[in-house]
């Protein structure tokens, strides 16, 4: 599918609202409740979601799993587990890109048309926003340019400054109001 048929934009919102078929939290290993978007997550999508997560019997870093929404507006959680950033030297890249890759593939295997993503790792993990991002956007184009269902991809920011590097790394911007149905 050529990178064209796809809209990637960038968006100040809360991941938690956006009327897409999956939202991807930026998960641990043991997939608990954690804080940021984790917890977030976890809150509006009520007790069954950490129940569905303890059968999922975790997740590496680097992979991700799939769970149902619950009483989110996205019918799925796409669990994608990012490296810690220990200074760039260990590998990190690699593994951020393969969490995206891996939440990509997952969205694909569902046959969904539409997945948000925070920006992983960049919170409590420490990536440095501006390289996650760049990494964030490389994947997920490249996964676009592959066959598949997903057709438009949101990368939710939670500051200014987080839209900011989505724009510059090309990724068109809009506004919390211009949601689009998923």
């Amino acid at each position: 599918m050529p990178i064209m048929s796809a809209t990637l934009e960038a968006r100040l919102a809360d991941i938690t609202t956006l009327p897409v078929d999956a939202i991807v939290n930026a998960a641990n290993e043991a997939l608990a409740a954690g804080g940021g978007v984790c917890g977030a997550i976890h809150r509006a999508a009520g007790p069954d979601l950490a129940l569905a997560c303890s059968e999922a019997g975790g997740c590496p870093t680097g992979e991700a799993r799939i769970t149902p929404g619950f009483r989110l507006p996205a019918r799925y959680v796409i669990h994608a587990v990012g490296p810690v950033w220990r200074g760039g030297a260990c590998g990190e890249a690699e593994q951020l890109a393969s969490a995206y890759r891996s939440a990509m593939a997952l969205a694909i295997q569902h046959g969904l048309t539409s997945i948000a993503f925070p920006g992983i790792s960049t919170g409590i993990y420490g990536y440095p926003l501006e390289e996650a991002t760049r990494v964030a956007v490389r994947t997920v184009r490249a996964a676009l340019r592959q066959p598949g269902t997903v057709t438009r991809v949101v990368f939710a920011c939670f500051s200014p400054e987080a839209l900011a590097a989505y724009r510059a790394e090309g990724v068109g911007a809009t506004t919390a109001n211009s949601a689009q149905p998923g």
